[in-house]
């Protein structure tokens, strides 16, 4: 876990956009997208990105765009660079068909706000249903 953090340090040194904090997120959602496949496979960067919402969601909620602008992070791109910095790092792999482009989804945080906009908390359902009985 050591050898992580100081590569994770040398990216921050040489890369200053993006908060460590996106970086473990990153991972996180790696490890959310690997724990779901049925057989082990090299996850693809839209395969990435819908783990990124989801545990986007899970994690932050409605706040969850306000958390990845306070990151660094303005699109699906910046995923991509996160990414692609571990690669560089010898933190991740990839193919030789792993592009940053990959990563491209125009509406990926108009999508995530909208499902955000969505978002209930657990019991504010029943708490509704208390007030009014």
């Amino acid at each position: 876990m050591g050898d992580l953090f100081y590569r994770l340090d040398n990216i921050l040194k040489g890369d200053t956009r993006f908060h460590e904090e996106s970086y473990l997120f990153v991972m996180a959602a790696l490890g959310r997208v690997l724990r779901g496949l049925e057989k082990p496979h090299h996850v693809s960067g839209q395969e990435l990105l819908e783990g990124i919402k989801y545990e986007a969601l899970d994690q932050f909620g409605p706040m969850a765009v306000c958390v990845f602008k306070h990151w660094g992070i303005k699109n699906s791109l910046d995923f991509g660079r996160i990414v692609f910095n571990m690669v560089r790092e010898g933190i991740l792999s990839k193919t030789e068909t792993d592009a940053l482009e990959d990563f491209r989804d125009a509406a990926f945080l108009k999508k995530l706000f909208d499902a955000a906009a969505a978002y209930r908390l657990r019991d504010e359902e029943s708490l509704i249903l208390k007030q009014q009985s």
